[in-house]
């Protein structure tokens, strides 16, 4: 796949494997840059549940005020506070889109790392042993899931907005 190969050809510097007298310490510095991808990886995730707990939370917050107290708002409160929140709902899942992008190329570099490793557990085995995320039988991908939660509030958002005005 031309991707892949622009990638490696990107990923390895092929002046700098001449330049190691130890092969063995070339290899451990592969590993070495291998574990901290892997532990980037895991990092960007961390940062994406954590920017989806404060949306969350949020969200959940601003919805049981302006329900519980939408008669003590003036109509043009609710509208102005609720699109306020439709805003921060689409940076949300703008937010949840460029975690899965940025994902996406960090895995796909760590498999490019395990091409030089004895064993590719995470790129060829644990994603060929979850279809490939083609079966959702298998496996649901988180984003799949995770970008319809903006989507739910956006709309509670704009009931409220038309809820405003039949009260």
């Amino acid at each position: 796949m031309k991707i892949e190969n622009e990638l490696a050809s990107r990923l390895w510097n092929k002046d700098v494997f001449d330049e190691y007298d130890d092969k063995n310490m070339y290899k451990d510095h592969v590993f070495e840059q291998y574990k901290l991808c892997v532990e980037m990886a895991d990092r960007i995730s961390a940062r994406r549940s954590t920017a989806n707990t404060f949306f969350l939370t949020l969200n959940t917050l601003v919805v049981g005020v302006l329900s519980t107290c939408a008669e003590r708002f003036s109509r043009l409160s609710v509208i102005v506070i609720s699109i306020a929140a439709i805003v921060l709902c689409y940076v949300w899942k703008r937010l949840i889109h460029s975690y899965r992008q940025l994902n996406t190329a960090k895995y796909t570099v760590i498999g490019e790392f395990e091409k030089r490793l004895p064993a590719s557990p995470y790129w060829s085995a644990e994603w060929n042993a979850l279809g490939e995320g083609k079966d959702p039988k298998k496996y649901k991908q988180l984003t799949a899931v995770e970008k319809w939660v903006p989507i739910v509030f956006m709309c509670l958002y704009l009931l409220l907005i038309l809820a405003s005005y039949w009260y």
